[in-house]
């Protein structure tokens, strides 16, 4: 009250300013009355009812038609006050929630985070960038007491906090593994009784889980309805997709996974990736897989860090700055 009291008395100070003398001073009054109104939550139909009674009380003799016309702008403008304090009520909820998610995606972060394992003779390079806050794309390193270097790559049909929930419970189900149970089929076996029981039916997760045997340089690997990967083989200078068949994460929970083997040879590449990077648009229409190979066939001469880093920057601009799918490159590249 002693606040709506005050206004009443500036706006009297500048409206009686302004009708005498009418310069920009009195008008920018004005605006500064007009900001504290809003943060004190002063509807317009209030502010339009001081100003009439102001004019009557500085001006007796003003004419009724006029102050009638007030009254009339006054009922109008009931319905945008309505309408302004409900927007208000929407932009502080808006504002929790805003909140909550940005808390939610910096537990998530910490949650899914990773530690890239330094192994000699082999580089690895990884990005992940989520289209929103929170990503429903996820990678993860596991080093065993034998070296041996685990990569696991997943995505969730779907974004948002549900999507990122589900990152969180696999990487959980993942570390919860024992430690002798790091043979892809394995994984995804376990893994997928894990979502069969605990997601909802109507959420799916690919993924991709790969072992590599530093001492003989073999690469094993399932996959469960993941994005194909590329293999570089360095002795032909070729590209192959590095197809491997399974049913997603969540279907069957008997479902049985195949195992496929890789021998790395040096300057062989295993490049894994989400939709994200093979779904990326232009105003073209969708990428070829054959222009992902181009790109990382400029670059392969690059560290294998270097080569995902520049691979989403091209791809970024390719799409004009906005992401439009989580983005999850890997690349395992064995030394020359």
């Amino acid at each position: 009250m002693a606040y709506r009291e005050n206004v009443k008395n500036k706006y009297r100070e500048a409206l009686s300013t302004y009708l005498r003398d009418q310069t920009e001073q009195a008008l920018y009054q004005g605006q500064k009355i007009s900001k504290k109104s809003i943060e004190h939550n002063i509807a317009p139909e209030e502010i339009i009812n001081i100003h009439k009674n102001i004019l009557m009380d500085v001006y007796p003799d003003t004419p009724g038609e006029f102050l009638d016309s007030l009254d009339f702008l006054l009922e109008v403008m009931m319905g945008y006050g309505f309408a302004y304090r409900e927007h208000q009520s929407l932009r502080h909820i808006q504002q929790e929630l805003k909140t909550e998610i940005e808390i939610a995606a910096n537990v998530q972060s910490t949650l899914l985070e990773t530690t890239i394992p330094n192994v000699d003779g082999l580089e690895i390079g990884a990005i992940s960038v989520p289209a929103r806050q929170m990503s429903g794309d996820y990678y993860h390193f596991v080093q065993d007491e034998k070296k041996h270097i685990g990569v696991a790559i997943a995505d969730v049909i779907g974004k948002g906090i549900p999507a990122a929930l589900c990152m969180s419970m696999i990487k959980y189900a993942m570390d919860s593994l024992p430690e002798h149970r790091h043979n892809p089929s394995s994984v995804l076996e376990s893994l997928n009784r894990v979502v069969e029981h605990n997601v909802d039916p109507s959420m799916f997760i690919t993924m991709f889980y790969g072992l590599y045997n530093p001492e003989n340089h073999r690469f094993s690997y399932s996959a469960a309805g993941h994005e194909p990967g590329f293999y570089y083989e360095s002795a032909t200078k070729e590209f192959t997709d590095l197809t491997a068949k399974g049913l997603l994460l969540g279907v069957d929970k008997k479902t049985k996974y195949m195992q496929y083997e890789k021998k790395v040879e040096p300057g062989d590449m295993i490049i894994l990736l989400s939709d994200g990077v093979t779904e990326c648009r232009t105003s073209e229409g969708f990428i070829e897989r054959e222009t992902l190979i181009e790109f990382i066939q400029q670059n392969i001469h690059l560290h294998a860090q270097d080569i995902v880093n520049r691979l989403f920057k091209q791809l970024e601009k390719m799409q004009h700055f906005q992401l439009r799918d989580d983005f999850t490159l890997l690349i395992l590249k064995r030394d020359v």
